[in-house]
């Protein structure tokens, strides 16, 4: 899909750290657009940028120069705080070490997001339990982490993402704590996401993950030096 306000629009993108004496270029002026319904996959060997990009795409981190709009707001001079607000509002995070809290319920861990966004109980509970049931994962509610799979722990994560519906679901390295075939459901879960109409973007280094997505950006060296589309 190309038409309308893209989900993300970059030009001229630059993260530069400073590392004692040294200045470490990790992205060295991306242009991206990514447009509503895509799915896609960041690729990059280790220290290639794509971390560092996905922190920026994520509201994570700001960059050093270049600008950022996420879904038409222009957030590259945001505070901390303004990026905290647009992060819960518009992103929904899938990590590779799930991050979730283990002393609570799977509910309660989807629930967070609804709780920083001052959604009332009643529909926080809804809106959970449609969450869940989304993942496949409405009998296993009231489980706390260490009582399910690691897969089943992913999709709570994805639950997780999706409950405060948000425009763009950002996927970091998504089944690199998972076996084979525990990676290949949760796959097909975000697939079925991207199915039923949500912009996901993966971030992985494995081929036959990227493999999944309709769209294969390539990194190295801080820059883009390929974006692929497949039919």
């Amino acid at each position: 899909m190309t038409s309308g306000v893209p989900v993300i629009r970059a030009r001229e993108l630059v993260k530069t750290y400073q590392v004692g004496a040294e200045k470490v270029h990790a992205v060295r002026g991306i242009d991206l657009d990514v447009f509503p319904g895509e799915y896609v996959a960041i690729m990059g060997s280790s220290g290639s940028g794509k971390s560092t990009l996905m922190n920026m795409i994520g509201c994570l981190d700001s960059p050093t120069s270049g600008s950022y709009a996420l879904n038409g707001t222009e957030v590259t001079s945001f505070s901390d705080d303004e990026l905290a607000s647009i992060r819960n509002r518009e992103i929904g995070f899938v990590f590779q070490t799930f991050n979730l809290l283990p002393r609570i319920t799977a509910a309660q861990n989807v629930e967070l997001p609804l709780v920083y966004a001052g959604v009332p109980g009643p529909e926080r509970r809804d809106r959970v339990a449609a969450a869940l049931d989304a993942v496949g994962l409405a009998g296993r509610a009231h489980h706390k982490p260490n009582e399910l799979s690691g897969g089943q722990r992913q999709r709570v994560a994805i639950a997780r993402a999706l409950v405060n519906q948000p425009v763009l679901i950002l996927a970091d390295e998504p089944t690199g704590n998972l076996d084979t075939a525990t990676s290949e459901e949760i796959m097909t879960i975000l697939q079925g996401l991207n199915e039923r109409g949500h912009t996901v973007i993966i971030v992985t280094h494995e081929p036959d993950i990227a493999d999944h997505c309709r769209r294969t950006i390539r990194l190295s060296d801080g820059r883009l030096v390929a974006d692929h589309s497949s039919s």
